[in-house]
């Protein structure tokens, strides 16, 4: 364990590797509780002074050779951090031969090679192949890698590495060994393998290239329909990257695994990628609509990554969103394509603005390109993945769909096979479009949301129209410089027509748009019969903060008359966010009386409602109010209570006024909801339940019950169970108790009705969630778990965790010390529900400050002590 104090590692500091390792061969003799790794490398210098040092941690070393020479003791040092190697001093290239014990069954950091339930996996990025065998653990270190396992048959009878598979054969004595290569130069922290008894679903295709490729997707055990699905979105991933940005897969079999144990959501080793098995095992028993979309949207984003971070990788950590930010957003168009664009678009801007807007604007906020870190794993974050996708469309918007190809083609093209940067990106779109895109590197380089300020002002007697866009920086960087924002806008008249483009602007045009440059910009109209509605970063263009005051009526119009689906949506919320906020004490420009503007509200939603034209899932979107976090983003200072309060009563209001409706539309699309997973069947069920969320605070959960004894997919079930436990309606012990039971052997539905009560909008939800952790359903080595009952309280339940009387606070911060010691990336993860921490009120901020107090003393884990010592003391 280790502390802040610990020295930063900065990316001013960068510099080119001394030793590189070109060619890889290792040798695993794999059991579950001491596993033997040998590793020959070929070392070659670029400055035959430099000393060779090698990364490795925990690890037992049993034999080490130079050259085919034994080494001596004097010749080489071994500490908890690496391996030196003086012998190898002077030369220009070397042969490093290792043989290093390692122990997968006490390695609950799920880092390196460890073990899940009758599974041998690994995890190694960002820094996990270190704890497999010494090596120069460093993105820009790419070598050809070949892999042979070996193992008992009867206990690991599958054996995968990534690559594709040479050769296989029987050792005799119940052994047998496997051997794979991948020929594409390749850094360690993509090298994976997996082992143990496995089942899975297969098919052969040939790809565009004439490559033929098998995919499988393979589990633990012998059930393996369950993952018939992602093996159809690994198909569908492959067709979609091949025509919509003309890449293919570069070997002959593509595998997938899903673990029970996984800290992250999955990972894109070459040729074997490994998932949490969240996001691969679904069926209509055991999964819900969402989780059917969360597969294919992860499975998408992996297999993305064989180009975006596998075949171009990263020189260094500091460059993390240009492979994950550019492959969000190409999932993000994965989706769009295959289902709804403006839906897809608005499940993104919402977990944009709930948590990143935070992320930005808390005590944990962070560069995209962070200057310096002392551990990495902090940075996979939301400003890493989201933000880094939105800039990545910032520039799509800016160049326009065939020239952000060509732009993808050349940067594919000049860096295959190279540890790639993010100059290297906006370097090949410049010099495909002959546009010069590298002023978008300044959104990389500065923390916070940028807000844009608007001025309109008409004069009558002209018909003149102005718009005045004022960008100014966040309040938490006050010195920040004017950002490149691609802007979208729309004009409407009285009668709902569009109006033209402005007739003078001094901003930049880009396709469908603008681009504004600089702090401020002025648009102008003339010959306007009145004055227009004005509709703002349609399609969320660029992720920035809009404020221009806008009358009830206005927001309540847009709905009518724009075309923009997301846009749409976005009235409505920015309606709802003035009347809560209103409603929770704060001063909103623009809004005028609130019971007037609730009205609006209210007449805008029965309107939708009424319209059976209008498409269930957006009108479901439509129906959810801003979430808490989102709340607590548009205030200077965050008080709970009271923002919990005004959502609620907002919502039993609506309901109250709406619930014939509801009910109506609820009924009407009973049969389309019976469906399988087609668009229009998932739609019907997301206005069903969206429905039934607000009818359970009218009507004592008598829709539930109806929903509960008539569900026939997860989907229904789950819905129903949700309204009935957070209503505490009758029947909800009862519909409990019996989906534990059903469920009790299928660890990922336990989860799901974990984390139901969890999320129980109550303060005493707390005491439900401690009753958990001290009984047998606790699992504290289990990601999965443990994200299922704490996770969704600390960041899911904020009457529980923000507890008027510090409980909530004390009982997260005492699970993330007692985390820490098993697997410190979750625990880490844990801590970020502090980040909100310096907009608190006084008491909440002293009851917070002393929950994390004891950690102060304690011996932590470099993840958990870096991030606290960014927290308020």
């Amino acid at each position: 364990m280790s502390d802040t104090a610990s020295p930063p590692i900065r990316l001013a500091d960068y510099c080119p590797p001394a030793w590189t390792i070109t060619d890889v061969a290792l040798v695993f003799d794999l059991e579950r509780e001491s596993s033997a790794v040998e590793a020959t490398l070929a070392l070659r210098c670029d400055d035959p002074g430099a000393t060779l040092r090698l990364d490795g941690e925990d690890l037992e070393l049993l034999a080490i050779e130079l050259d085919g020479r034994a080494l001596a003791a004097e010749d080489f040092a071994q500490d908890g951090s690496g391996l030196t190697v003086h012998a190898a001093r002077g030369l220009a290239a070397c042969t490093l031969r290792t043989r290093v014990r390692v122990h997968p069954a006490a390695n609950t950091r799920l880092e390196g090679l460890y073990t899940s339930g009758s599974l041998l996996l690994t995890q190694c990025e960002a820094e996990g192949f270190r704890r497999i065998t010494f090596f120069v653990d460093r993105p820009d270190v790419q070598a050809r890698w070949r892999t042979t396992l070996r193992a008992e048959r009867a206990q690991y009878p599958v054996l995968l590495a990534g690559g594709d598979r040479m050769a296989e054969c029987d050792l005799g004595d119940g052994r047998h060994e496997a051997e794979w290569h991948n020929p594409h130069p390749t850094p360690c922290y993509l090298f994976a393998l997996a082992a143990g008894p496995m089942a899975r679903v297969s098919k052969a295709i040939t790809g565009a290239d004439g490559r033929a490729i098998e995919l499988n997707v393979w589990v633990e055990g012998e059930d393996a329909e369950p993952c018939r699905y992602a093996l159809g979105a690994v198909e569908r991933a492959l067709r979609w990257d091949e025509s919509r940005f003309g890449r293919c897969y570069d070997l002959g079999v593509f595998n997938v695994v899903a673990a029970q144990d996984f800290t992250m959501g999955a990972m894109e080793n070459k040729g074997l990628n490994i998932f949490n098995a969240r996001y691969i095992l679904a069926d209509e028993r055991t999964a819900t609509d969402a989780d059917f979309m969360g597969i294919e949207s992860v499975v998408g984003h992996e297999y993305f990554h064989n180009w975006s971070g596998n075949r171009v990788t990263l020189r260094d950590w500091f460059q993390l969103s240009l492979k994950e930010g550019l492959t969000v957003f190409r999932d993000q168009e994965f989706t769009a394509d295959l289902h709804s664009r403006d839906l897809k678009r608005i499940d993104d801007v919402r977990l944009l603005r709930a948590r990143q807007f935070a992320e930005d604007a808390g005590a944990l906020a962070h560069l995209v390109r962070p200057a310096e870190y002392r551990e990495i794993n902090n940075f996979y974050t939301l400003t890493i993945y989201e933000k880094g996708a939105e800039i990545v469309r910032m520039l799509h918007s800016r160049l326009g769909e065939a020239a952000f190809r060509a732009g993808m083609d050349r940067y594919f093209a000049d860096n295959d096979g190279r540890s790639a940067t993010l100059e290297d990106f906006y370097a090949a779109h410049s010099a495909a479009t002959g546009i010069d895109c590298t002023d978008m590197l300044a959104w990389y380089a500065q923390a916070g949301t940028p807000v844009l300020d608007v001025e309109r002002s008409f004069d009558p007697s002209t018909g003149g129209y102005t718009l005045v866009l004022r960008q100014r920086p966040p309040a938490n960087v006050p010195d920040a410089a004017p950002l490149p924002i691609p802007f979208r806008l729309a004009l409407y008249a009285a009668d709902g027509r569009a109006l033209p483009p402005p007739d003078a602007h001094d901003a930049d045009p880009i396709p469908g748009g603008l681009l504004l440059r600089h702090a401020t910009h002025t648009l102008r109209w003339q010959g306007l019969d009145a004055e227009p509605l004005p509709v703002l970063n349609r399609g969320f263009a660029a992720p920035i903060r809009l404020r221009m005051p806008m009358r009830p009526e206005e927001r309540a119009r847009i709905v009518q008359v724009e075309s923009d689906g997301f846009a749409r949506w976005d009235a409505l919320q920015h309606l709802a966010l003035d009347v809560l906020l209103a409603r929770a004490g704060e001063s909103v420009d623009g809004l005028g009386d609130v019971d007037a503007a609730e009205a609006a509200l209210s007449a805008a939603l029965g309107a939708l409602l009424a319209d059976t034209q209008a498409h269930p899932a957006f009108v479901a979107e439509c129906l959810a109010l801003p979430d808490f976090d989102t709340l607590a983003d548009a205030v200077a200072v965050v008080d709970p209570g009271a923002l919990a309060a005004a959502r609620e009563r907002l919502g039993l209001s609506l309901a109250t006024a709406h619930r014939e409706a509801l009910q109506q539309r609820v009924d009407a699309l009973r049969a389309a909801a019976r469906g399988g997973l087609d668009d229009a069947a998932m739609a019907a069920r997301s206005f069903r339940h969206a429905a039934l969320a607000w009818l359970s605070r009218v009507d004592g959960g008598a829709a539930a019950r109806r929903l509960w004894a008539d569900a026939g997919s997860m989907t229904e079930r789950m819905a129903a169970l949700r309204a009935l436990l957070h209503a505490k309606a009758e029947g909800a012990a009862p519909a409990r108790e019996a989906f534990a039971a059903e469920f009790a052997d299928h660890a990922l539905v336990t989860d799901k009705w974990l984390a139901v009560v969890a999320t129980r909008p109550a303060a005493d939800a707390l005491d439900d969630v401690e009753a958990l952790v001290a009984g047998p359903y606790w699992h504290p080595t289990n990601p999965n778990r443990v994200r299922a009952i704490v996770g969704s309280l600390a960041r899911l339940n904020p009457a529980a965790f923000h507890r008027d009387d510090g409980a909530g606070y004390r009982f997260v911060a005492a699970q993330v010390q007692a985390l820490d010691a098993i697997n410190p990336q979750v625990a880490a993860r844990l801590l970020g529900a502090f980040e909100g921490l310096p907009r608190w009120t006084v008491a909440a901020r002293g009851a917070a400050i002393a929950a994390l107090a004891p950690m102060r003393s304690a011996a932590l884990s470099r993840d958990v002590a870096e991030l606290l010592g960014r927290l308020p003391a």
